[in-house]
């Protein structure tokens, strides 16, 4: 495509280079704006299931535009963090990346020393800095992306062999997996090692050893789940909710959740109509969003979610394909790993919040209240971009 330039005539050496130019320097401008309506949508849907909590002694002290504004500057300082990730070149993210482990091991160390880390229903997964909590487990999940596909790079040669290709790596999620069991964090356990398990796979690891080790994992959850009480009931509870026992108990969150479902049946009750959002259902505006859409914008609403979540997925693996394609090997693991980690993410608290798993602490992402999610989930969906930005330089000849 050649541009009609004032100082160079149409098809001359200089207009067709900064024609080139104004091309390599375009963007995945669709990307941005499915990250940002997203985000943008939730924060919507935030507003509408906690603008009534303040009714609620626990936060009587509230005002009912407090979990708005707070998620909007959420939003904000995530869009500043997300531009300044953007502009770091892949080479220095894969440098960086064992260091960002071990920084963010030793904040999941510290979460558990007695008065750094704050607690929140029984579960020590915060850090407390006054006017934000940052949750580590957060930040875990991006850096085991990015440590992953350094790993898996470096490391290529010896990716069939059991000792120097995935026992290092499984010692290393082992250490996180421990410390998010102690907090407890099952939830992000499981997306990590998904995340984990996954890029090895994608890396090329011995099928029989991934075979092996993911029934080994299957064995660690269940054992895990089973030696847990308060965790066994929950999966109980899970199998039957509509008993009296589990409706009042373990299951309250999901009996609610399908109630706020089966009310929004195909065009939901309507913006701001939603009855369960009214103290019925606990963590609306965090781990059961989702509910809250289903009852208010009904199964259309929710569809328009799935779809663009589904996109999102979707063309980081096609950007990951495209990287590994032109020999960017650790940025095509990288985007693929971001894939996984939204993906598993999404389908764990959609699946929670549809009766389909267990109840688990996870939020859905870009959407869901928090700081620490929202921010991480831009700029891991940022450094997508840098990936998708890069791969088009590189393929017009162009140099990094």
């Amino acid at each position: 495509m050649k541009f009609a330039l004032p100082f160079f005539s149409r098809g001359t050496p200089a207009s067709e280079a900064l024609a080139q130019r104004q091309q390599v320097a375009a963007y995945d401008q669709v990307l941005v704006w499915v990250t940002v309506l997203l985000m943008l949508f939730g924060m919507v849907m935030v507003y509408s299931a906690s603008i009534a909590l303040p009714d609620s002694p626990k936060y009587a002290s509230y005002q009912n535009t407090h979990f708005l504004v707070r998620q909007a500057s959420f939003i904000t300082v995530a869009l500043i963090c997300g531009a300044l990730a953007f502009r770091v070149p892949m080479k220095t993210w894969q440098k960086l990346a064992p260091y960002l482990f071990v920084f963010t091991l030793v904040l999941l160390v510290l979460v558990l020393v007695p008065g750094l880390g704050k607690g929140v229903n029984g579960a020590k997964r915060w850090l407390s800095f006054k006017v934000f909590n940052l949750q580590p487990s957060e930040l875990m999940k991006l850096f085991m992306v990015l440590y992953a596909a350094d790993y898996t790079v470096r490391k290529q040669q010896h990716m069939h062999r059991f000792t120097k290709g995935f026992l290092p790596m499984a010692m290393a999620v082992g250490c996180v997996g421990l410390l998010l069991l102690l907090e407890p964090d099952l939830g992000a356990f499981g997306v990590i090692v998904c995340i984990a398990m996954g890029i090895l796979f994608l890396g090329g690891i011995n099928g029989v050893w991934f075979g092996g080790i993911a029934s080994i994992l299957v064995v660690v959850f269940g054992l895990v789940i089973g030696l847990s009480p308060w965790r066994r009931e929950r999966i109980f509870a899970y199998l039957n909710p509509w008993t009296e026992e589990n409706a009042l108990g373990k299951a309250y969150q999901l009996s609610h959740s399908l109630i706020a479902f089966g009310r929004g049946e195909l065009f939901g009750v309507g913006l701001g109509g939603s009855v369960e959002k009214l103290h019925y259902l606990p963590e609306a505006h965090t781990d059961f969003l989702l509910a809250v859409i289903g009852e208010e914008l009904g199964f259309v609403g929710v569809l328009v979610v799935v779809v663009m979540f589904y996109w999102i997925i979707k063309r980081a693996f096609e950007i990951g394909r495209q990287a590994i394609a032109i020999d960017l090997t650790f940025a095509g693991l990288t985007a693929k790993g971001i894939g996984l980690w939204i993906g598993v993410q999404t389908f764990i608290n959609m699946g929670v919040n549809l009766g389909l798993l267990p109840t688990k602490g996870l939020t859905l992402p870009l959407m869901s209240y928090g700081g620490s999610g929202v921010l991480i989930n831009c700029v891991g969906l940022a450094i997508l971009l840098r990936i998708d930005y890069e791969n088009r330089i590189r393929m017009r000849g162009g140099r990094l």
